[in-house]
């Protein structure tokens, strides 16, 4: 449903890890990265805490999508770097919104 929604607006690609996000997003470096906190392997916190001390990926605007929505969680995704943390189930005009402000900056 994600893609469907987002490939109107934005250019996608997809990793299917923390890892293979890192390595992604250093070979062609993205305009915006949207993670999951639950992924294989590297968690999204780990992933986007790596994406922000790599030099190459620091400035790519990182938003957590998540169903995990305590402010425990939301505090976490903040405390590793990420610039927006969005709760599902959540509305797409938002993160689109969301996604074009942070692009822009």
């Amino acid at each position: 449903m994600l893609a469907a929604t987002l490939c109107g607006e934005f250019s996608l690609s997809y990793a299917n890890s923390g890892t293979s996000c890192l390595s992604s997003a250093i070979a062609e470096l993205p305009d915006a990265i949207l993670l999951d906190v639950c992924m294989p392997g590297l968690d999204g916190y780990d992933t986007c805490r790596l994406l922000k001390n790599t030099p190459e990926t620091q400035n790519i605007p990182v938003v957590m999508v998540s169903g995990l929505e305590s402010e425990r969680e939301q505090k976490a995704g903040f405390n590793a770097g990420c610039d927006a943390y969005v709760v599902k189930p959540f509305s797409v005009k938002v993160l689109v919104d969301k996604i074009k402000t942070l692009v822009q900056e």
